[in-house]
Parts: C-alpha cells; structure tokens; sequence
C-alpha cells in the first residue's frame, strides 16, 4: 500500500462535502496538506481540525473558472518549496439543471469545462513532470457517473472529456510508481448531489482516495468510491488492486 505519511497532497474544493472528508482522512493517515478553495476563508475551518491532528497544513485560494488565477495559484504552491505527491482534483461544478435542456446557454460548457475539464488538467500537467522525476506520485481526478440527462448537458460532456484526458495521460506512466486514476463519489447528499440524495457523503471514505493508495502501477481506473463502502482502507486497497484493471491491454 502507497505510504503518505510525511508527503505533500493537494486537495481541490478541500472547504466542504466530499473535499472535507477527504482532507480529514488523508490527515489521519499522516498526510500534509495544501488545501484548495474558492475563498482563503472557506478553509479556515478544515486548516485548523488537520493542523490539530498533527499534520502540516497550508491553504490556498483559486476560482477554476478563472485560468488565470489558477496559474497564480500553481505559481504560489511552488513557492512553498514543498514537493506535491499527490494530487487529488476533487473541486467539481455542476453548473445549472436545465429543464428546456434545447436553451442551453453557450456558457453552460464554457464554464463546466474550465472547473471541471481544463482547471484539473492544469494541476496534472504542472504536477506530473515533478513526480515522474522523482519516480513516485499519485492523482486523482474526480468523475461523475451521471449519463442520458441533458437538462446537465455542460456538466456531463466536462466530466467526459476529463474522463478521456485522464486516461490517455494515464498511459504515458503505467507500470511504473505514478498512478493517474478516477474516481466518483457516487450521488451523495452534499452541497452538489442535494439533500435527497442515496448516499451519506461519509460512504465515499475511503473509496474516493482508493487510487492514492493502490500500489499496483495500473493507471486509467474508474474507482468510484461506492464500490467500496463501508470496506477500510486495507481492504479498500486489495478490492482495487484485484477486481480493477486499467483499460490498455496487456
């Protein structure tokens, strides 16, 4: 099992939901962190409840949908001289709920794409040369499952076109100790999935970090957290590592 102990793991939309739990765990494991949120003040409250658990933690600020301020903001972690193993993309926007689905405005996919698509994919590109070089280092794009709606036409075709960039790049570093793989919550009762949503957010832990933590060198997985509810991580881990495979052939 990957050890994160001591290392450096970025998190995106790490203020609350799913971010939160994820922040908190990877905590409880010894993992340091550096903790992405729309507004500086957002994070306030994760910053302090990691801290107290013992890891180092620092925060960082950045509107995805602003490409710009997202470069300033990989521009502000690099400063802080620290070494990003891990990168978990998490920050996700589900735009709008369109019932006249044919009025879809143009800035439905303009904006999913920047948060969900684009955004992400600038913190892999920036990220991955580091742990190549170093020869270790894990990502994990957050997907969505959801399909056949197109009252969320921009939010689905941004997820599907991170699906498809996260398994090409994933190709360029299988069998070797940097893993790039998806993964999903599942419809949970967050800010996002709404209050009638199946799933407590609680059931997407450990399941949503199971790609930081396989240490098998198979990248491109769809390792949606909902396989693995109510497993620990231990058996989280082996469950990926045999019933998942990556998508390249042998």
């Amino acid at each position: 099992m990957y050890q994160v102990k001591g290392k450096w793991a970025l998190i995106t939309g790490a203020s609350r939901g799913i971010g939160y739990l994820t922040a908190r765990f990877m905590a409880e494991q010894g993992c340091n962190l550096i903790l992405h949120s729309r507004k500086a003040a957002h994070t306030e409250k994760v910053l302090a409840e990691v801290r107290a658990m013992g890891v180092e933690a620092r925060a960082v600020f950045a509107d995805l949908n602003d490409l710009k301020d997202v470069e300033r903001m990989l521009r502000e972690i690099d400063a802080m001289g620290m070494d990003v193993d891990i990168v978990l993309n998490n920050a996700g926007l589900q735009i709008a709920y369109r019932t006249a689905w044919l009025e879809t405005p143009p800035e439905d996919y303009s904006v999913s794409f920047n948060v969900n698509t684009i955004a992400p994919m600038m913190i892999c590109y920036h990220f991955l040369p580091g742990m190549i070089r170093r020869g270790s280092g894990r990502i994990v794009n957050t997907t969505s499952g959801i399909r056949l709606e197109p009252q969320q036409a921009g939010y689905s075709a941004s997820k599907a076109a991170l699906d498809k960039v996260t398994i090409d790049l994933g190709s360029t570093v299988e069998g070797t100790d940097v893993l790039i793989n998806l993964t999903d919550p599942g419809w949970c009762r967050t800010d996002l999935g709404g209050p009638h949503a199946p799933n407590a957010p609680e059931s997407a832990i450990p399941g949503i970090v199971a790609g930081v933590f396989v240490d098998d060198g198979k990248s491109g997985r769809f390792l949606g957290a909902q396989h693995f509810a109510g497993l620990t991580l231990e058996e989280t881990v082996r469950k990926a590592e045999r019933e998942f495979d990556s998508p390249y052939g042998k």
